[in-house]
Order: C-alpha cells, then structure tokens, then sequence
C-alpha cells in the first residue's frame, strides 16, 4: 500500500521533485564510483588473491538483489528517507529507526573519512589536511544548501572527470600490462572470497543515494528503479574493467601489496596517466561525498519529520526547498569530526550499519504485495541472506561497535519514547 508523503511535494514542508533519470543515475553513479575504485581492490586481493574476481561477481549479485529491493520499495513510498521510511512503513517504527540511525551515524562518520581522502591527495603536509578537509566539506555543504539541480550539476561534472579518468586506465593500462589477470596469488578458499566481497560490496552501495532523494525525483514510480538499475550496470562494469587491469598490471601479490593499486598500476604500465588517476581519485571522492551528505540530509529530514531526531531538523527552505537545518547539522559535525577526531577503524562499524540498512530493506520490500510488488520474493530472501553472510565476515570490532551505536540509538529512542508517555 502506497501512502502519501508528510509534507507534499513542492509545498513549504515538502522537496520539490526537480530530478529526471539521467540527474537520478548521475548520482547514483557519483556515490559508486568514489573513492572506493581506487583503493578496494588492494585490501579485496589480500582477502582472496586473484578470486577477487569471484568476490566482485558475488558482491555484485547481492548488490542487485539489494537495489531491486530499494528500487520496489522507492517506487511504492517515493518519500525522503530511503529505509528508514520503508522500514517505518513495512515493519514498523522501530525496524524503520534502526536503519536510519544506522544510516545517519555511520555515514556521517564515513563522511569525515572521504573528506579526509581528498585532502590527503590534496596537500602533503599533515597538519593542513585536517584544514584543508574541513573546507571540502564547508564547501559541498553550500553546494547542497543551494538546491538539488545544483548538487546534481556539480555531480555531473566530478563524474565525468572520474570516468575519463578511468577510461583512460583501462584502455591504457590493457595495452601496457603483461600479468594474465586470473594468474596467481594466495588461495584463502571460501571465506576469502566471501571477505573480498564484503570489501567490494561496499562499493555498490551508493546506488541507495538515489532512494534518500526519492521525494525529489519526477516521475518516481518509474525513475527511481530505472535509475537504479542503470547506475548499478554501469558501476559493475567500471568495477569489472578496472579490476581486470590492475591484477594485468600487478598481478593478485602485487595488487594485494599496493595501498593505492590503480595508481600503482598506472605507474607501472602508463606512467603518464599515474597523476591523472589521482586526480580522478580526489574528482570521485568529493562526487561520492556530496551525494552522501545529500542523503544524510534526507533521511535526517524524514527521522526529523516522524519525531526520531528533532523537529527542527524537519524545516525545508522555503525557496530552494532543500532541508536546510539538516544539511548544516550534517556539514557541521562532519567538519567537526575532520577537525578533532581520528577516525582510524571507523570504516568497519560504517560497514556494519550499511548492511543492517539493507537487509531492513530485504524485509521490508519482502513484505510488498499486490501491483507493489515488482520482483520475486526470492530476491530479496537472497538480498537478506547476502547482508547477513557479508556482516558475518567483518571484523569482530565492526560488528561490536556496529551493535554499540545501535544499542545506544533504540536506548535513546526507548528513552525518549517514555519520557513523551509520561508526558502525555
């Protein structure tokens, strides 16, 4: 059953719907194809060696079974809020706040890291990356504050300049390479492979940006998992490609060596293309980090309007129509977080609410039926399990500190919850 958004649409408390399906992929596209590409398949080769082809391939299947899902759930529910509201809405408030606390927190953290990234391969001198972090992010903020059409054009640009980027790679890279791309490299068996995926099936995950701004898309019912599907084939392609090439030009023990492997790569078969990939590096880390905190804004906006974070955070400007508080409470802790903490570790727990976060949408998109329903329920069994098996090969102090911050989320909401009885 579909229901209409809190506040409509292109009205004072609404989101207008200014996005057709190519600003939808684009940014769906941009989240992907950040800064993850050009670093993941190092770690991903340490996990499985030359079978991190294999990882790519299953990390890319539970992708799918996962945006059929968000792509089902957003057409029935095109609201802000991605899970958080189709979890509200399926399974009921608190499987709903579960996911968007998930959401919000370890993707604000996981913002500090990608802003962090960027000035790393900005500036060499350590005491100014924190700075020059900072102002990144000051600066996508504006962007966002200015409209949606703004961010979606400023995401158009940073995607263009990381695909010719990686265009360049691989055709480059294939002529110069010399390493059979499948040779090689440290057999881990199963739970290698399984570990590869996980790493890689954080990198697929950007397609949900598309959902968080569902309530700005035109034509929702049809944009929305068309984009999806689009932006995902798209990103799984690039994945594959450049994957092949790396392990061409490195083979699996040196990719598994290298911290920046395409980089690495470049240098090794097409040495003037090795500054263009940074460059492509920092175009795709700030593409990938302005649509995240575009999609912490949004599910910001909705926990905002339903009570679970506060109300203030629900005003939508007036003119611009953007959840103006949202994205400067965002953009001020994330800059906040560049500048006084050091988030070494803060991936794994990150990781560990993106999963929990889709298989909420698993369940939720499970329990469709009727014209809503658009996929075969054994998708989404398939999309449960894959979440499931991928948190089980995390490290151990990821899932801890994943079920730290959930624990301390649902304790807060449970308190928050009583006093508001007490008071009634």
């Amino acid at each position: 059953m579909t229901v209409p958004p809190p506040s409509a649409p292109g009205t004072p408390g609404g989101l207008a719907r200014r996005l057709g399906t190519f600003d939808a992929v684009v940014v769906g596209l941009s989240s992907m194809l950040g800064a993850g590409v050009f670093v993941v398949f190092g770690p991903a080769a340490r996990a499985a060696g030359s079978a991190l082809l294999v990882g790519l391939v299953v990390a890319g299947a539970v992708a799918y079974a996962n945006a059929t899902a968000s792509g089902q759930l957003a057409a029935a529910y095109p609201l802000a809020g991605g899970t958080y509201t189709y979890g509200r809405e399926r399974l009921g408030p608190w499987w709903g706040f579960a996911a968007g606390w998930s959401f919000v927190v370890g993707k604000t953290a996981s913002c500090a890291v990608m802003a962090t990234t960027v000035a790393t391969y900005l500036v060499p001198d350590s005491w100014w990356r924190r700075v020059v972090a900072a102002a990144v992010v000051i600066a996508l903020g504006v962007v966002n504050a200015l409209g949606v059409t703004r961010t979606a054009r400023t995401a158009r640009v940073l995607l263009v300049v990381t695909l010719l980027v990686l265009g360049a790679f691989v055709v480059g890279g294939a002529a110069g390479a010399d390493h059979p791309p499948v040779a090689g490299g440290t057999a881990h068996g199963v739970v290698g492979v399984l570990q590869s995926a996980g790493l890689l099936f954080f990198a697929f995950a950007g397609y949900a940006r598309i959902a968080t701004l569902g309530e700005e898309v035109r034509e929702p019912r049809s944009t929305i998992p068309r984009a999806i599907a689009v932006s995902l084939a798209v990103a799984a392609v690039v994945y594959l490609a450049v994957a092949l090439v790396v392990l061409a030009a490195l083979g699996p023990d040196g990719t598994a060596a290298s911290h920046a492997p395409v980089a690495d790569a470049a240098a090794a078969v097409a040495p003037g293309l090795e500054p263009w990939v940074r460059v492509g590096a920092v175009a795709a880390s700030l593409g990938s980090l302005l649509a995240l905190l575009a999609g912490i804004g949004r599910t910001s906006l909705a926990m905002a309007r339903e009570h679970d974070l506060p109300r203030p955070l629900a005003v939508v400007h007036p003119a611009r129509q953007v959840p103006a508080r949202a994205e400067l409470v965002v953009t001020a802790l994330v800059v906040l977080l560049v500048l006084t903490t050091d988030l070494t570790g803060v991936l794994a727990f990150s990781s560990f609410g993106v999963l929990l976060y889709y298989a909420i949408a698993n369940l939720s998109a499970w329990t469709q039926t009727g014209p809503d329903r658009r996929s075969p329920r054994a998708l989404q069994v398939f999309g449960l399990v894959g979440c499931v098996v991928l948190a089980l090969t995390l490290p151990l102090a990821g899932v801890a500190g994943g079920l730290a911050v959930l624990a301390v989320g649902l304790l807060g909401r449970a308190v928050v919850a009583r006093r508001r009885a007490r008071a009634d």
